[in-house]
This record gives structure tokens, sequence and C-alpha cells, in this order.
């Protein structure tokens, strides 16, 4: 349960931070017709999306297993991810359209220096959530809280390139506003991709990675009574993997004395390797031939 707390308390800092940033990007964006300032604003609102999209596919995950869900509820986590992707990719939609309008049409904008206040504080405020919840992705690898820290970490990174745009427009140089603000659609969108793919990996039942099978080999081959593994089979459970295969041991051995091979091997794989959520092993008698 500390993880769903830990996760719920990150969603509702993150939902806290981008309203606040959302009205005054918006605001300042509106008065001084920023380009780059309201794609910025869009990022925020999109921001707050991802926020309730964390809060609630972290409940839903927390849920335990029942009978209708006898592996949990964890997959909820990537379908509320792959909902946050969506969004970010519609919002791209916008923001591209409003900045190439801005560069055909020659908009000019008025600079103030709110809007180096907006950037700073911007950055500011995501940059400590970044770390805050980089830490906690670190900890729990949850992909909710992976795409909110790598939102946190862009949006920075963004803010900055608005922040040299604004800097622009005090020598009167205003296209760098529509470029940044193109910049900044495609930088969501790269983002987005990135989420979704990683989201849809997952609920496509996805292999777990080479390294870790390799990890769980490793293991197995510790083991010297094992004289063969075959049939490794994996399948995400949440951000962790339900792992099966086949084993062979000394056919002479008795059911207890085999049973208990697998049994020490089940927990040995639990202790050592934490992306495993649940070990089934088959055990089968070996014959040389």
């Amino acid at each position: 349960m500390e993880k769903f707390n830990e996760v719920k308390k990150a969603s509702i800092l993150g939902m806290i931070g981008n309203i606040f940033l959302l009205v005054i990007k918006a605001i300042i964006g509106f008065i001084t017709n920023s380009q780059a300032m309201m794609a910025d604003a869009f990022n925020s609102a999109g921001d707050i999306f991802a926020s309730i999209m964390t809060f609630i596919g972290n409940k839903v995950a927390s849920v335990p297993s029942d009978d209708d869900h006898n592996l949990g509820h964890g997959k909820a986590e990537y379908i509320y991810s792959m909902l946050i992707s969506i969004a970010m990719m519609l919002m791209t939609y916008q923001v591209i359209k409003g900045s190439i309008l801005s560069l055909l049409n020659g908009e000019k904008y008025q600079f103030s220096v709110w809007l180096i206040v907006v950037c700073v504080i911007t950055i500011t405020v995501k940059f400590s959530l970044y770390l805050y919840t980089n830490s906690l992705y670190k900890k729990h690898h949850n992909l909710l809280v992976k795409a909110n820290a790598k939102d946190h970490r862009n949006d920075c990174l963004l803010t900055t390139l608005n922040l040299i745009a604004t800097i622009f427009s005090i020598f009167h140089i205003y296209f760098v506003d529509g470029v940044v603000g193109i910049i900044i659609a495609i930088w969501i969108l790269i983002t987005a991709i990135e989420i979704f793919k990683e989201s849809y990996d997952v609920l496509m039942d996805k292999s777990i990675d080479e390294e870790t099978k390799k990890k769980v080999l490793d293991i197995i081959e510790s083991h010297k009574e094992i004289k063969k593994v075959i049939h490794f089979n994996s399948a995400p459970v949440g951000y962790k993997y339900q792992i099966s295969f086949t084993i062979y041991v000394d056919g002479n051995m008795s059911t207890f004395e085999s049973h208990e091979i697998a049994n020490h091997l089940e927990k040995e794989i639990d202790k050592k390797i934490p992306e495993v959520y649940l070990t089934v092993i088959h055990i089968n008698p070996y014959e040389k031939v």
C-alpha cells in the first residue's frame, strides 16, 4: 500500500502545481499574445489531465486480486498511461496549428517582464516535481509515475526554450516564438509516442527483457540438481512479470525432493529479482539419452 499512497500523493501534488502554472501561463500568454507561452499553457492543461489519469489509474491498480482478476488490477497503470499519451497527441495538433499560423501571419507579441517571471516559476516548480517523481519511479518502477517524471523533465527544457524566445523578443525578433511553439509541440508528440509504445507493449503481453531473463536463467543454472530448463514464458502483471518454465531433475528423486528444489528456486527468484511477481515451475524427470 505504501507504493499506491506515494503515487497518489505525487498525482495530487502534480495537479496542484499544474493548475497553478496553467492559470499564470494562460493569463500572461493571452495578454502578450505569445504563441510559445500559449503552447506552454496547453502543455500544462495536458499535465493536469495526466495527473488526473495517474490518480485514477493508481486507484484502480491498487485494488487487490479477486475472483474476476486473479492477478490483480496492475495493468490499469498501462491503460491510463495510454490515455495520457493519446491526450498528449491530440493536444499537439492545436499547438502546432497555432504556432504555424503565427509564423505565416508574422504575428508579433508584446514583451513583458512577466513572461520571464512565469518561465522562471515554471522551471522551478517543474524541476522540483521532476526530482520528486523520478525518485518515486526509481523506488517503485511505476509507468504512470515514469510518464509524469518525463513530462516534468520535458517541461523544464521546453520552458527554457520559451524563455529564450522571450529574450529574443526584447530585440524585436519574433519568429523564434512560433518556432519554439512548434518545437514544444514536437517534443510533446515524441514523449506521447514513447509512453504509448511502452503501454502498448505491456498490454500486448510483451515478454520480459533479455537482461532480467538472463538473471533468472543464471539462478536456475546455479542449481546443479537441475539438468535442463525449457518452455520459459513470461507475461506482464502491472509493472512486474509472471514467469513459468519447466525444469528436469533426476527421475530417481522422490516427489518431495523434486518439489523442494522447485520451492527453493521460487523463493530465490522472488528474493533476488524484484521484477518477478510470480514464478510457476513445472517439474519433469530427466532421462539420459
